[in-house]
Formats: structure tokens, sequence, C-alpha cells
């Protein structure tokens, strides 16, 4: 991740350039006046809600859930 930092004037000649620079991880920072004014950053998914219980029923876990590993996998030989 790099920053870079623009005028104005600048900005709004490479805007569509600074926007995919953005959505890669770069930080854009708008300067006028030489004081950086705004950042540009991208917007981030929205989290999908959670609801307790939707998948009661579908997941299943092993008799042997809570066994001990065995010693193979503590030596780091284990497959």
């Amino acid at each position: 991740m790099s920053t870079r930092t623009l005028s104005v004037q600048e900005a709004q000649e490479r805007l569509a350039e600074l926007i995919g620079l953005a959505q890669q991880g770069d930080e854009i920072v708008i300067a006028r006046d030489d004081r950086a004014k705004v950042k540009l950053v991208p917007i981030l998914p929205k989290a999908i809600k959670r609801v307790f219980g939707q998948h009661r029923g579908k997941i299943h876990m092993g008799e042997d859930f809570d066994a001990p590993l065995p010693e193979d996998f503590w030596l780091g030989s284990y497959p």
C-alpha cells in the first residue's frame, strides 16, 4: 500500500485512475493549499446479517470431535 498526495486540480484530471488505485488499496490524499483535506477510500461491502439458528440441522459433528489428537500431529509428521 502506498500513499499518494495530489492537488485538487490533479485529482480532477485523474479521478478514474485514482478510484482504481484506491480500490487496490492505495491511500489517496487530496490537498488544497498544500494541506491534506480529504482521503479517497473504497467502500467495503456491507456485512451480511447473521441469523441465529439459520443452519440448524445442517451441521453435524463427528463422535470423536473431542478425542485426543495423535502424537504424530504434535510432532509435525501427521499427514
